[in-house]
């Protein structure tokens, strides 16, 4: 398959995105929506997300939603509160509306992330830390991928953190410096997807760390001039293995309908 027969099948996927044709328009984190402020949004995103890990995401962020309903386990949200908290405390208020799943492990990253926000400036939030490399995705990267990984378990590792990035841009309007970087972040649907499209053999479906980046790395290349970002096709990737590879099709009225 050519790269322009390639591109076409990815622009088509992309439009059947947008006009819903995938499924499942509404995204995990779509919970927060209408709920969190949006000056409080970067904070319930980045916390939420440093647990987004081995979870079913739409029970995660529903979790999430309840817990910042009450206000008294809102607190869990502010980076500087959760900092100054026992580990006691911590694990009841997550335990409580299953934020946290694992007694011990949950509770330490999500104080480690927090305790990383907090110093990272004079605010003490997730806002004042993109500030701080001036929403540069390659010094974001920096820090919390090898500089200060260690403050960031979870959040730090090549899937989580580009799909942090993505969910940034999309539910707290951040506009990143180097956006380019931000690669596709290689779940078990996203791949399945990307050997579907025929971009890599059924050999990455082992799912090692090795194969996450060979992904990762794929798109990059496969994209490199298209006007794409490797970020624009993660939903429509997840989506169409979620539907379970519905044909690539759109109705006749679009202005994409040939490429089918």
């Amino acid at each position: 398959m050519s790269n322009e027969s390639f591109l076409e099948k990815v622009k088509l996927l992309i439009q059947m995105h947008r006009e819903g044709l995938l499924g499942g328009e509404i995204m995990p984190e779509d919970a927060l929506l209408g709920i969190v402020p949006e000056v409080e949004m970067p904070n319930v995103l980045t916390l939420g997300m440093s647990l987004n890990y081995q979870r079913n995401s739409y029970t995660l962020w529903q979790s999430i939603t309840e817990a910042y309903l009450d206000e008294s386990t809102r607190w869990l949200f502010n980076p500087l509160a959760v900092s100054e908290r026992t580990q006691d405390e911590l694990r009841l208020a997550l335990l409580q509306y299953r934020v946290a799943l694992q007694p011990n492990r949950h509770p330490e990253i999500w104080q480690k992330v927090s305790q990383g926000i907090a110093k990272s400036s004079s605010r003490g939030d997730v806002w004042g830390l993109l500030e701080s490399v001036q929403f540069d995705i390659a010094l974001l990267k920096n820090i919390m991928q090898v500089t200060r990984k260690s403050e960031f378990p979870y959040l730090s590792g090549p899937k989580i953190f580009n799909y942090w990035l993505y969910v940034m841009e999309t539910y707290t309007g951040v506009k990143w410096k180097s956006r380019e970087l931000i690669t596709v972040a290689p779940d078990t649907h996203v791949m399945k997807a990307t050997v579907k499209l025929g971009l890599c053999s059924s050999d990455v479906l082992n799912g090692t760390a090795d194969d996450r980046k060979f992904v990762a790395e794929a798109w990059e290349n496969a994209l490199l001039g298209s006007g794409l970002a490797p970020i624009d096709v993660h939903t429509p990737l997840w989506l169409w293995s979620r539907a379970g590879f519905p044909p690539l099709s759109v109705p006749s009225h679009s202005k994409l309908a040939s490429l089918s």
